[in-house]
């Protein structure tokens, strides 16, 4: 019961993220610190061995450098930096290539819908968060990517399989 909320509590703290970013280009740092606390607590009670909660913790560290040395170089917001390792803790190492690989594919179409964006004016009367989103040129709502890597990531998660039981809705 308890992971099963977790998981749902996961899933929909990733749609808030995209959302959030998508509306001011910025993810809040209690939205990736609840991720993060939510995942290590949904480790402890999961039954998993302490070998794949290694495992876990080991590939979030990972992302985290990666993401640290990606927001270093300006390629990816602090919001997204951290966000990322949070999510990744979620996956574990089952997960962690189509999490990556979807969040890179989605990511990789909003780059190019934003580099399109500066070139074509706005429609009349767009909404606020249209205009914030493209006009700023500061990049892309990358947490729409996370997200996107999350949802199809955890299809492969054990810890998210189980208690969701998401293999059933892909199928």
């Amino acid at each position: 019961m308890l992971l099963t909320l977790a998981a749902f509590a996961f899933l929909a703290l990733c749609l808030f993220g995209a959302l959030t970013d998508i509306a001011s280009l910025t993810i809040p740092n209690w939205l990736n610190a609840t991720i993060a606390a939510l995942g290590v607590s949904a480790l402890a009670v999961s039954g998993f061995e302490l070998g794949t909660i290694g495992w876990h913790l080991g590939i979030a560290v990972l992302a985290f450098v990666a993401s640290f040395a990606l927001f270093t170089f300006g390629i990816f917001g602090g919001g997204d930096a951290k966000m990322i390792p949070a999510v990744a803790l979620w996956m574990g190492p089952t997960a962690i290539v189509p999490f990556l690989f979807w969040m890179a594919l989605v990511g990789g179409l909003l780059a190019l819908i934003g580099t399109l964006a500066k070139y074509a004016p706005l429609p009349e009367g767009a909404p606020v968060w249209v205009s914030n989103t493209l006009s700023k040129g500061e990049g892309v709502p990358y947490g729409v990517a996370i997200a996107a890597g999350a949802f199809m990531g955890a299809l492969q998660a054990p810890l998210l399989l189980g208690p969701v039981s998401l293999a059933g809705l892909a199928g």
